[in-house]
């Protein structure tokens, strides 16, 4: 009986450890959510507004350009603002989304844009790593790495 019990408690805790190391099916849920969001923040970079991007980017931001820069999350939106970093269009392709605990996701992707910083026309194509986390219910960019493409 005892070794009966046993066995019981040792698949209920596989059972329970293999649902929660899954997300009980939320990370899939989970994706949508964190392309839209990601989306919302392509569109407040090329036409931004201090609401949209406080909405999109975590207090704890740090973000990683190509050039070596790393920005915090109000330097971020001051060089949007003023149009420092300034984006005239941007296409994203190849993005991939992993959620990984339900409330942390890895967003890759590749984005190519025209640029008009500080007044200087120009382009980049780069590699990004975007890690977003949930707070307070919402998706927001906490991390982001760039990195240049070879030609």
């Amino acid at each position: 009986m005892l070794i009966r019990k046993f066995l019981l408690a040792a698949a209920a805790t596989t059972v329970f450890a293999g649902c929660a190391a899954s997300g009980g099916g939320s990370s899939a849920s989970a994706e949508p959510a964190v392309a839209a969001a990601a989306e919302r923040l392509r569109v407040a970079m090329i036409d931004p507004t201090p609401a949209a991007l406080r909405a999109l980017v975590s207090d704890d931001l740090s973000y990683g350009h190509s050039g070596g820069k790393v920005d915090t999350q109000a330097s971020f939106i001051a060089d949007l603002l003023d149009r420092k970093s300034d984006f005239v269009t941007i296409a994203i392709t190849d993005q991939t989304i992993k959620v990984v605990d339900g409330h942390t996701a890895i967003v890759r992707h590749t984005l190519a844009a025209d640029t008009n910083d500080s007044g200087k026309p120009g382009k980049v194509a780069l590699k990004i790593l975007g890690i977003w986390q949930k707070q307070g219910g919402e998706w927001k960019l906490l991390a982001r790495q760039a990195v240049r493409l070879t030609t």
